[in-house]
């Protein structure tokens, strides 16, 4: 099947996840958000004392466990990494502040808008532009350098972790939070849950689908069959949406969001920007975690970390808008964020010694 054809049918298909998990509990506009989810499961592990954002989302696990599984059943399953570890987690950091300012991920970016959020098309310019940005370092010469191979142990870290929390779920809920109104409070049925991420996450191996690689290759190399994902996901849901009554076309009455344009603008372009620098947005790490790669697996950590630091430090924004600690933290990860990029676009050229 050519990518013509084959992306947007997987479009379409996340999009019917996505409808599915909100019409079986997930927040509206929410089927499938890696930030909010990841937000969540920090919170159900006592990283945050938000209360009504505590749950470990099985989502996520699936997407792991859905990615191991095909890796394995390809024989794609590799673990390797070596390639600036340390900066991934703090660009994974930066990337989760930013998109608890805009108040969800790429994929939820696509997700809002398919409900009629225009707040969420604002972001999109922030998303796209910070994705330019990235693209204009990447032209530069920058890189995180080669990755490496590395233990067995280190690959199966993150499912491994996935497969602890999923008994918890099932055998021992009470040594996890759980929230009892709010979004966490919003969830479908484990087993459509889990059963929508292992879905999710074995397409999003075999496809390599990315929000942000679709941007970027549609700039770099005229490519634009990633980018026709998106387009589908958006066309199927918005009408799905229409069809069961969840589409609301405006600014205002859209959930877990908030109205303050240039604040979306700014947080998806720092999550834009960040997710060129890793090679791939938030989904697409996970999915690069589940199959072996440990420097996605920090990025996935350094994200957990973001989003407790987010929510203990009033990070986060919430339905009334940005808050003063988030305005300040957006400032902060943007110079780091640009430090990093500058110095590994410029000043890191020393010659790689093969291991």
């Amino acid at each position: 099947m050519t990518a013509k054809i084959k992306m947007p049918l997987v479009g379409a298909l996340a999009a019917v996840v996505s409808l599915v998990l909100v019409l079986h509990g997930n927040p509206g506009n929410m089927g499938i958000c890696i930030a909010c989810f990841l937000r969540d499961t920090a919170g159900a592990l006592g990283l945050h004392g938000a209360g009504a954002v505590q749950y470990v989302r099985p989502e996520v696990i699936g997407l792991i466990l859905g990615s191991l599984v095909m890796s394995l059943a390809t024989r794609e399953f590799a673990s390797k990494g070596g390639s600036a570890p340390i900066t991934r987690f703090v660009l994974g950091m930066c990337v989760m502040i930013g998109a608890l300012i805009f108040l969800g991920c790429p994929t939820r970016m696509v997700l809002r808008i398919a409900g009629g959020d225009l707040n969420a098309v604002v972001g999109l310019f922030g998303f796209a532009g910070g994705t330019l940005l990235g693209v204009f370092f990447l032209n530069r010469g920058f890189s995180l350098k080669r990755t490496y191979s590395v233990s067995a142990s280190d690959g199966l870290a993150l499912p491994l972790i996935s497969l602890f929390l999923l008994a918890a779920m099932i055998f021992f809920p009470v040594i996890l939070l759980a929230s009892q109104e709010g979004p966490g409070a919003a969830r479908a049925p484990l087993v459509v849950a889990l059963g929508a991420g292992l879905l999710m996450g074995a397409i999003g191996h075999r496809t390599r689908l990315c929000f942000v690689a679709g941007v970027r290759d549609s700039v770099l190399f005229k490519n634009f069959s990633m980018l026709s994902a998106f387009v589908a996901l958006l066309v199927v849901l918005a009408i799905g949406n229409i069809t069961f009554g969840l589409f609301n076309l405006g600014f205002e009455g859209h959930p877990v969001a908030h109205t303050d344009g240039v604040w979306n603008f700014l947080g998806l372009g720092v999550v834009g920007f960040g997710s060129v620098l890793l090679g791939g947005c938030p989904f697409r790490q996970v999915i690069l975690a589940g199959s072996g790669n440990s420097d996605s697996t920090a990025t996935v950590f350094g994200m957990v970390f973001g989003a407790a630091l987010s929510h203990n430090l009033s990070l986060a924004s919430s339905s009334a808008g940005v808050s003063a600690n988030g305005r300040v933290g957006f400032f902060v990860v943007a110079a780091i964020m640009l430090a990093i990029a500058i110095y590994n676009t410029y000043f890191n050229k020393k010659t790689e010694v093969a291991k």
